[in-house]
């Protein structure tokens, strides 16, 4: 029994055909949520006008004050700090799985970063609330802050940026270390001189995806943050991010109101497409030779 195979080039064809047509859903369903976003907000932002988002003190939509700006600084200034709580660990701990931990360290060290991963958001911020406010609240009241809120991220963002940086330094090419090891080069002068300028674009491009992904944490933060619609002031201070004024407020809105938080959502959806947008401009890509 003669049994027909494809060819190479059309099985490329078909590889490339059906990966085209993944493509092509992921990017109609993104357009898909823009354009609902956009219509459920279009009456309030046609109404009151962009400007009443950012001028505006204070966020009460009932009353035809929708700020925007204290939610949105809270969110930015969050995210910013837990990145940079996050960033130098996780690089530091992707440089010592790869260059120092022997073999079963480094495969244990792996483990824990993933099933740090895997941690439910809910998890870490219950833990956020049952221990480290009380550790806040004593060095000032009432705990629930911009910093409670901020190192619970950083644990949530950890995990990306250790994987992301390990895997940029693991293809760094060989070839250039065995060039910086012929010219006596310590093995720390290599890391810092060739591997992580090497991999500095791919290391960038996972801390911005890992900052979009802080930008769109909702439940941890709302537990542990305070949620008072204030500009912050001090690290201490109790703050509402855009998430978790959307899931605090979606349950009973109506009308403007309803309309405002769908304006909330565009914001913040807009917010975390420059990031990737910026994350792909970075280019993430390791020179090889």
């Amino acid at each position: 029994m003669m049994v027909k195979t494809l060819s190479p080039n059309v099985r490329d064809r078909r590889l490339l055909w059906t990966l085209s047509l993944s493509a092509a859903i992921a990017a109609g369903l993104l357009l898909l949520i823009l354009l609902f976003l956009a219509k459920e907000a279009w009456p309030v932002l046609s109404a009151v006008g962009v400007t009443s988002f950012v001028v505006d003190s204070s966020w009460h939509p009932l009353e035809g004050t929708f700020g925007l700006t204290p939610m949105l600084a809270a969110s930015v200034a969050m995210s910013a700090l837990a990145v940079l709580i996050a960033a130098p660990l996780g690089v530091a701990l992707a440089l010592f799985c790869r260059f120092y931990a022997k073999g079963p360290v480094a495969r244990l060290f792996r483990w824990a970063v993933v099933l740090l991963a895997g941690i439910p958001s809910v998890v870490l911020g219950l833990w956020g609330l049952t221990t480290l406010v009380p550790l806040i609240n004593e060095l000032r009241a009432p705990g629930t802050s911009l910093l409670a809120g901020s190192v619970v991220l950083a644990l949530m963002i950890l995990p990306t940026i250790a994987l992301t940086t390990e895997a940029a330094l693991t293809s760094v090419s060989q070839s250039y270390w065995t060039g910086a090891s012929a010219l006596g080069l310590s093995r720390e002068a290599i890391i810092l001189a060739v591997a992580l300028p090497t991999a500095r674009n791919s290391i960038t491009a996972g801390v911005l995806l890992a900052s979009a992904r802080a930008l769109g944490e909702t439940m941890a933060v709302l537990m542990v943050s305070g949620n008072v619609v204030q500009l912050p002031s001090s690290l201490f201070d109790p703050v509402r991010t855009l998430t978790a004024n959307i899931a605090l407020e979606m349950a009973y809105a109506t009308g403007t109101h309803r309309a405002s938080l769908f304006v909330s959502g565009l914001a913040l959806t807009l917010l975390v497409l420059a990031l990737a947008a910026a994350a792909r401009r970075s280019g993430g890509q390791v020179v090889h030779a």
